[in-house]
């Protein structure tokens, strides 16, 4: 992996772009301090979500939201 510094990767971004799509990874570095990551572009490999794609596949039931108070003072009751 190759540390280039800003002024290097202005005046030779072309050729930097070129190894990078040969694989290679870049560090761009701004006074010796490492400021960014030049690697190859993927597109998601996460199908796009759809809004409303699960509709009318399952129900939720009408006591879902309901729970003990018994329950609910465990989670809010104060350390002492």
């Amino acid at each position: 992996m190759n540390i280039v510094n800003i002024h290097q990767a202005k005046t030779q971004l072309s050729q930097l772009l070129s190894r990078v799509e040969k694989g290679e990874k870049i560090i761009i570095a701004n006074r010796g301090k490492p400021v960014a990551y030049l690697t190859p572009y993927t597109e998601s490999l996460l199908p796009k979500r759809i809004a409303g794609r699960l509709r009318g596949k399952f129900t939720v039931s009408e006591d879902f939201f309901h729970t003990d108070e018994e329950l609910i003072n465990l989670f809010e009751e104060e350390e002492s």
